[in-house]
């Protein structure tokens, strides 16, 4: 077996941090290292400990870290004294980024939308859908599912379900309605089903909502799939109740689950799409909210936001769309690696009937190890070893693999003997302990 080499014992003084930085912080808390540089699948601390990197910024790194051609892109921009901010002025880096996602992306899917840029981040793409959304329907309540992820900021928070989070906004969260989920109630029961049935009743109590958000694969929320069919079930509800249907693309869009968009296998056409993390493709912030041109009824400057004029993000999201995405070969390998990785892990899973399963689709997949103790555990381990991994889920008992799309299938395979001997030695461990 090739392994990763092994980090550093040997770390920095992180005295600055707890001096000066908010205890809000999170993944240093598990990766207590300090990184230096990053190229491709990898990541390097400051002792020279080498790392895979199995997070990818929470998908914002789909084509890895410092793509040259993206890389090359922006210190060609930069070089030529292209505008950095521009707030929504016209540039010629929005222009090449519009063209771009117009002939590359969205004509030859033959989906006709405008696109708006919000503000730098995913939950300021929702936020901007939930506000369009109310003022096109003139109704208040927005429909979003068990287990969803949404933002941090109110409007999207509110739809988001993890108790954790919402409990740290300090007010009530109102307007939304969490129904569940595909499968939430197993598979014996059609929870589209259940949400037809309590619009169509008017004595439900279920009032008539502005929208339907929902995401396709839950990726906070423990990788949760919803099949084709329940959204194309979904989305007739929303247009028989005349309600918007909100696809939240942000984690799983860009190529993650093997198409550009998530939803595209289920046929369905969203009247609004959110996007970021891997939008820019470099990791820089930049979110889109894309309607449906008839939607598109805002006055001037009604929504706006001071760092919707990324031109940087502009140049990289540009550059990003014309190498990965003008012909379908990235999207079939895409597709490759999805299948190597479950059949990876469906191996791993079948060691331990009724103990640990697969979930996901594509390049996101994860593992439910059904306690987050012990998911918490193996990814300590893995990281011990050289992996990088997060957890999720209601309980974060779910290993997350998002490695980034562009993984060579050697690293991908080291990466995943290292996840399992990590795995193999937590489980034993635990069983021991059970056994004592």
């Amino acid at each position: 077996m090739t392994y990763v080499p092994a980090p550093s014992a040997s770390q920095p003084d992180f005295g600055i941090y707890e001096r000066m930085e908010s205890r809000v912080r999170s993944y240093s808390r598990g990766m207590p290292r300090q990184f230096t540089r990053a190229a491709g699948v990898w990541m390097y601390d400051s002792k020279g400990g080498r790392y895979l990197d199995f997070l990818s910024g929470c998908s914002t790194l789909n084509y890895g870290h410092n793509h040259p051609i993206l890389k090359q892109a922006l210190l060609d921009y930069i070089e030529s004294d292209g505008i950095t901010h521009s707030l929504d002025l016209h540039t010629a880096a929005k222009a090449a980024f519009l063209e771009e996602l117009e002939t590359t992306i969205l004509g030859p899917r033959k989906m006709r939308y405008k696109a708006m840029f919000p503000g730098p981040t995913g939950t300021n793409a929702v936020e901007a859908a939930l506000k369009l959304a109310r003022r096109v329907t003139g109704r208040q309540l927005v429909i979003s599912f068990t287990n969803g992820f949404h933002g941090m900021t109110l409007g999207a928070l509110a739809c988001t379900g993890n108790a954790g989070k919402r409990g740290a906004a300090g007010i009530p969260l109102s307007h939304v309605s969490h129904e569940p989920f595909d499968n939430y109630f197993g598979p014996d029961v059609n929870t589209a089903d259940l949400l037809a049935q309590r619009l169509r009743d008017p004595s439900s109590g279920l009032d008539a909502p502005a929208a339907i958000l929902v995401e396709t694969i839950q990726g906070e929320g423990g990788l949760n799939v919803a099949s084709s069919a329940w959204l194309r079930q979904i989305a007739a509800t929303a247009k028989e109740h005349g309600a918007l249907l909100i696809v939240d693309d942000i984690q799983a869009g860009c190529g993650r689950t093997g198409k550009f968009f998530s939803f595209e296998d289920a046929g369905i056409e969203p009247d609004i799409i959110t996007l970021a993390k891997s939008l820019s493709g470099l990791g820089l912030p930049l979110a889109l909210t894309l309607m449906r041109p008839e939607f598109d009824q805002w006055e001037p400057g009604e929504h706006n936001g001071t760092f919707r004029g990324n031109c940087h993000a502009f140049i990289t999201a540009a550059a990003a769309l014309k190498h990965f995405w003008r012909t379908s070969d990235f999207a079939h390998d895409v597709q490759r690696r999805g299948q190597i990785l479950e059949r990876r892990l469906q191996k791993i899973a079948s060691n331990y009937p009724g103990q640990i399963s697969v979930k996901g689709k594509g390049m996101m997949l994860g593992l439910d190890v059904g306690s987050g103790a012990l998911a918490a555990s193996i990814a300590r381990s893995a990281f011990s070893r050289g992996i990088i991994i997060e957890t999720s889920g209601p309980h974060d008992e779910v290993l997350k693999f998002l490695a980034p799309l562009t993984i060579d299938d050697e690293a991908l395979k080291t990466g995943i003997d290292i996840l399992e001997e990590a795995l193999t030695g937590v489980v034993a461990g635990a069983h021991s302990l059970a056994a004592e």
